[in-house]
């Protein structure tokens, strides 16, 4: 399943530039929950195995919305709406593995599917109910050239790359920990039960929650720079207490729980609305670029968590997730908030926005959609009125436009759309 969703983020996420996305999201929760069934009634392990990958491809609907929100929502704000859609992922992600855990210890693990079966078909009668049209923002854009231009972004934007090798090394302790967690609450000296390692996981629910607030109140207010470096602080001290404290006292994985948890999505939130103020026009690709790094370096730390673990223990594995997060704060601290070039800190050690209307603190921007429509066509309407004056003026054409209608073609080039105040 794993390389499936590598397969999704890189091949289906960048058609969110190319395709409108209502139609797009709602075919892919459709064909999803549709082919779920199979996992739900099959018995056959090759034909399992088959339909998980094909499921996998397609489970990138939330990679999706992200960059509609950056999208939708304004500069100013776009950190606080990405930080409410981002947490209700990660809950999610939460959620499913302690709800599936505690079934299963009590139902079979087929139940489990069902029920994941009819959460996606009521999210599809959600989505088709109650998401609008928004329209294509490249319609005449090429596939092929749209995944070249991801390729082409990593050499322009140094700030993207800054971003996604700051992902991949921050995401690498995160998986590392929950995953050889469960080895340290089942051994010596804990010996928990599986429900029990279960829930430990409703631990991370409240640094999930607490960062929209911090997203609210800091994140939109300073540079996403500053925020980086605080998640990464706050990650680093989490792993520190929990891999030398863990050992000794369950303290330790609570705090890193916790600490971790709310550090790694920050970190995250703050280096994504950065990046799409890169390319207004291109968020899918900037997104596809940063969430495969993302995801690369979740492997790297499942697997390396395992290995190390089996050699050298939890405090092992933990030393390995300091390493990662010092390699993160390295990447970050090479390049300031102000830098152009790939390396410095021209332009100051400032973390407070110079134009407090953008995300970056920097980069001027335009909301793009409002209620379905693109900028564009308001420029459309004040040109079809151009059009239809100059015909009105024509000779043999003696009545011209009306007043109302002149009034209306005016008020409507000159309408701006306003986002909504998240």
């Amino acid at each position: 399943m794993q390389a499936g969703y590598a397969a999704g983020l890189l091949f289906l996420c960048p058609l969110g530039d190319l395709l409108p996305r209502r139609p797009f999201v709602c075919g892919l929760v459709f064909f999803t929950a549709t082919m779920w069934l199979g996992l739900c009634i099959t018995t056959n392990l090759s034909v399992f195995t088959a339909i998980s990958f094909i499921t996998a491809v397609t489970t990138v609907t939330p990679q999706l919305m992200l960059p509609l929100v950056g999208d939708l929502a304004p500069p100013n704000r776009r950190a606080a709406a990405l930080s409410i859609v981002v947490s209700g992922l990660m809950l999610g992600v939460l959620v499913a593995r302690v709800l599936s855990g505690t079934m299963t210890n009590f139902v079979t693990w087929r139940a489990v599917y069902w029920m994941a079966l009819g959460l996606q078909y009521l999210i599809f009668a959600l989505l088709w109910c109650f998401m609008p049209d928004y329209p294509a923002t490249n319609p005449g854009m090429n596939y092929f050239r749209i995944l070249w231009d991801i390729v082409k972004m990593l050499f322009r934007h140094p700030v993207l790359v800054q971003a996604c090798l700051a992902g991949l090394f921050c995401s690498a302790p995160f998986t590392s920990f929950w995953t050889t967690l469960t080895f340290l609450l089942a051994g010596e000296p804990y010996h928990y039960s599986s429900l029990t390692i279960g829930l430990f996981g409703l631990i991370g629910i409240a640094g999930m929650l607490g960062s929209p607030v911090y997203a609210r109140l800091v994140t939109d207010r300073f540079v996403p720079h500053f925020t980086v470096l605080f998640g990464l602080s706050c990650s680093l001290i989490g792993v520190c207490m929990g891999t030398y404290l863990g050992s000794f006292t369950v303290a330790g994985p609570v705090l890193q729980a916790l600490l971790l948890d709310f550090g790694n999505q920050t970190a995250q939130i703050a280096n994504r609305s950065a990046i799409y103020s890169i390319e207004p026009k291109r968020r899918n690709g900037v997104n596809t670029a940063f969430m495969v790094s993302t995801f690369c370096g979740q492997l790297i730390g499942t697997a390396a968590g395992n290995h190390i673990y089996a050699a050298a223990g939890w405090i092992g594995s933990g030393s390995a997730s300091v390493g990662f997060i010092g390699a993160a704060l390295l990447t970050i601290i090479a390049r300031g908030p102000w830098e152009e070039r790939w390396v410095g800190w021209r332009g100051g050690w400032s973390m407070a926005k110079k134009n407090k209307d953008s995300a970056d603190g920097k980069t001027s921007e335009k909301t793009h959609f409002e209620n379905g429509r693109i900028r564009d066509e308001e420029k459309a309407i004040g040109a079809e009125g151009k059009v239809l004056a100059e015909v009105a003026a024509e000779p043999g054409n003696e009545s011209p436009l009306g007043a109302d209608d002149e009034e209306k073609s005016s008020r409507d080039s000159k309408d701006e759309i306003r986002p909504a105040k998240i």
